[in-house]
Order: structure tokens, then sequence, then C-alpha cells
């Protein structure tokens, strides 16, 4: 079983500055609403420490490897609940450069194992969260090009 959440939004900044913002885990606090805390490094393999506080929703705290970092393109790691194939989210952030130079960024989940069909209530969680984090990753890249 797997289900997939995808959402997109357009960015006034450049795809490198989109990536300099995504990647500074250090400042999450100062602007996600999702992803309070992220550790590690956007390297392929390793492994980061990240704390989602979703609006509505339990916090949790998990610790996946990285699939894919390539600057100014595509950030993807890979969580798993317990062992692989219970509950496990590979989420994705890809950023393509718009005809006016700015971003498109489509950000989203995979979710796959034998229990996501139990986990409907996480998954509904994740999308709102999503949301949340786009609009002050826009506002936050935005903010950046503007100084």
């Amino acid at each position: 079983m797997s289900t997939t959440i995808t959402t997109t939004i357009d960015i006034a900044a450049d795809p490198d500055t989109v990536w300099t913002v995504l990647t500074d885990f250090a400042s999450y606090s100062e602007w996600n609403p999702f992803m309070s805390r992220v550790e590690g490094t956007p390297e392929v393999g390793s492994r980061l420490v990240i704390r989602l506080s979703p609006g509505g929703g339990r916090g949790m705290t998990f610790k996946p490897t990285v699939l894919v970092a390539t600057p100014g393109r595509e950030l993807r790691w890979l969580g798993k609940l317990g062992f692989g194939g219970l509950f496990d989210g590979e989420h994705f952030f890809v950023l393509d450069r718009d005809p006016d130079g700015g971003t498109r960024m489509t950000h989203g989940e995979k979710f796959s194992g034998i229990l996501v069909s139990l986990m409907g209530g996480a998954t509904r969680n994740a999308d709102d969260g999503f949301g949340a984090f786009n609009h002050a990753l826009k506002h936050r890249a935005e903010t950046v090009v503007s100084r």
C-alpha cells in the first residue's frame, strides 16, 4: 500500500536561493512551522534528526537518511517507522526554475508500507504541514532576495 502527498508553490527567488534557505537547517526554528528542528547535513547517505511539530497533531522525532542532495535542484530523504516496510516516508523537494527566473517547488512525500491505511490521520496532518512549510519557505526565500 502507498499514498503520496504532492504540493507545489511558486517562489519569487531563484533555485539556488531557495536551496540555501531549504538546507539552512540551523535556522529552521526561526521560520518553519512544521519542522521545528533539523540537524545534520544535506549530503547523500547522511542521517538527519528531524522534529515535526504539525498543527493539530502530536509532534515526533525521526532520523531519516538523505537519498538525494543536488544543490539548487532536489533534496530527498527516507524515514522509517520501526523496520522498513511498516510505515516508510520518502520526503522530497524538487526545485525547477520557472521562465521568470523564480522557482516552482514541488514538495511531498510518498508513504508506503503495511501500516499506511491505519495512518490516515498522520498523512492528513502532513498535508496541512506541507502547506504551512511551503508558505513559510516562500516568505523566507523572497525576504532574502529583497534584502
